[in-house]
């Protein structure tokens, strides 16, 4: 069998001619030992050090944050006897720009990995969504448009701090006796198939060699495996940025202060908005504001460079400050507020997929795999997915089952999942994200699908769930058509107004609070609701005259005010 080499530096790939070596030192004899030794900062004694003719360990995990500990651990639980490594590159997590869950991953967590008490304890319980949208930039705060519950959630669902999750979720992988060299750099890669994989890492000023039957890819978006064998796409359809920071000094949404000033906005409302996702709405582009643990508040914003573009200011920090305070809502809110120093981050091309997930001997997951877009939160649940589907195929293998099977199946439903996700709830979305009663009628139909489709069953019976991926056989497929429909519709109508310069124009003086989701036949009253009003849109849309739309002037024209 040809084997593949590969030297790495940063992002930048090499191939290089020569094997990375014959003689590879175990330290998988030194199985759990290892671990502690490098949480403690302790000398390690191996037990033994010997020359193995054969692997050091069944699988290396590269990346130690959530997707790559969280397979670690589903895989020890299935396997107790597998030798796992993990190797993380950072000597301490940062904050991420996901901060929030869904039902999906909620249940991922408290079900599948036990999770519950840490996220009661360490984060804060999410409160649903809430979406507001404006129609020019003077407008008042409580005449805006606001879509979200009245009630409190029905389900879990968490805004975390990624860095305290992806801490706790690597001294659980610790726990479950899987070795971790940490601050530990990955230089070298050779995959030889079935005959085994090696894995070059500069630790503790050595540079080692490990041979391993498995490499597991966990390195989010740097996405090394897939880079290097050129099945790295970007989303081109999905042209989207993203930029984000932490604030101090934000305005409490129920504080007292927001009651005495808007006492119908306080009023209507019974659960907390200052622990839901809020998210300010505009024609291309949305930001959200998320609290975490402390008093921070994570906001960003995320954009469509074909529709919109950031304004200009001295920095990334005072152009999202700017950005926000532009909105009616965003004013209030962050008129005191600060951004932290340091604490500033930005990603272009944030849509990308790999071609393929997995070969002989290696397998991607998480961000790894790819990425559609934060709207919704849906980062997390595709690391449950994959986490859960390669932790079992992991398992299956290191038991001696033949798994080309499940091999074959995770290549060829994983990009079944992405078009699937992206085409149906994401394509050209960003052309009417700003438009209160298209979106309200999206978000009805969008959440009442995924509760069908997804999270009834995924209470019903967890693990049968994560072991198969979304919009699988024809009943994904048609649930995937009708979802793509009714998006293209709403994108439709939105480009028609925008032509016409017909956008906003009911983003004003209304409210629309919805008891929370449920799995169950409540949902019929949800799509009722989202179905009419999509089609009192299209009803309004017949009414556009021929003239306007070819005469109008383009509400891109001025973004920001929309």
């Amino acid at each position: 069998m040809q084997s593949r080499n590969f030297a790495i530096a940063n992002l930048d790939i090499e191939i290089i001619a020569n094997g990375i070596g014959e003689n590879y030192a175990s330290i998988g004899e030194n199985h759990g030992a290892l671990a502690y030794a490098i949480q403690q900062e302790l000398p390690f004694e191996p037990r033994a050090r010997m020359l193995l003719p054969c692997m050091d360990y069944d699988v290396v995990i590269i990346g130690g944050a959530f997707s790559g500990a969280a397979t670690a651990v589903v895989l020890k639980r299935r396997c107790p006897n597998a030798r796992v490594l993990i190797v993380e590159k950072n000597a301490a997590f940062d904050r991420k720009v996901g901060e929030s869950t869904t039902e999906i991953s909620s249940c991922y967590m408290t079900r599948i990995l036990g999770m519950t008490q840490h996220l009661g304890h360490h984060h804060i319980a999410k409160q649903g969504l809430r979406m507001w949208f404006s129609q020019r930039r003077e407008q008042s705060f409580d005449d805006c448009v606001e879509v979200g519950a009245r009630y409190g959630a029905r389900l879990s669902g968490f805004q975390v701090d990624r860095a305290t999750l992806d801490s706790h979720m690597l001294e659980q992988a610790v726990k479950a006796s899987c070795d971790l060299l940490r601050p530990a750099k990955v230089t070298a890669l050779q995959l030889d198939g079935g005959e085994g994989q090696t894995v070059a890492v500069s630790f503790a000023n050595e540079d080692r060699a490990i041979r391993t039957r498995w490499i597991v890819d966990a390195s989010g978006r740097t996405a090394l495996i897939s880079r290097m064998l050129g099945y790295f796409r970007p989303n081109t359809e999905h042209p989207i940025n993203a930029v984000w920071a932490r604030f101090t000094d934000t305005k409490d949404w129920d504080s007292y202060e927001l009651r005495q000033k808007f006492p119908d906005f306080a009023n209507a409302c019974r659960t907390s908005r200052s622990w839901a996702t809020n998210h300010l709405m505009g024609y291309g582009w949305w930001c959200w504001i998320i609290p975490l643990r402390g008093g921070d508040v994570s906001a960003g914003i995320v954009y469509d460079s074909r529709i919109f573009e950031l304004p200009p200011g001295p920095n990334l920090a005072q152009r999202l400050h700017d950005h926000l305070m532009a909105h009616p809502v965003g004013r209030e809110i962050f008129v005191n507020a600060k951004p932290i120093e340091g604490d500033v981050h930005a990603y272009s091309a944030l849509a990308y997929q790999s071609e393929k997930v997995c070969g002989n001997g290696w397998a991607a997951v998480g961000d790894a795999a790819g990425f559609i877009d934060p709207l919704y939160s849906p980062g997390l649940d595709f690391c449950s997915y994959t986490s859960y589907v390669v932790a079992d195929l992991l398992a299956r293998s290191v038991s001696g089952e033949d798994v080309s099977s499940v091999v074959d199946y995770y290549n060829k439903q994983y990009p079944l999942m992405y078009r699937g996700w992206f085409e149906s709830l994401y394509k050209d979305k960003y052309f009417y994200l700003g438009e209160a009663d298209l979106m309200s009628a999206a978000l009805l139909l969008d959440v009442s699908s995924y509760y069908v489709g997804l999270v009834a069953s995924a209470y019903r019976n967890p693990e049968e769930t994560f072991s198969r991926l979304p919009f699988e056989g024809k009943p994904g497929r048609i649930a995937a058509a009708i979802i793509k429909f009714y998006n293209g519709r709403l994108a439709a109508i939105a480009k028609r107004r925008a032509a016409a310069g017909r956008l906003g124009e009911l983003n004003a003086s209304w409210r629309e609070l919805y008891e929370g989701f449920v799995p169950d036949l409540s949902l019929r009253k949800h799509f009722t609701r989202g179905l009419l009003r999509w089609w009192k849109a299209e009803l309004k849309n017949l009414m556009l005259s021929p003239r306007a739309v070819q005469t109008a002037p383009s509400a891109a024209a001025n973004p920001v005010e929309v």
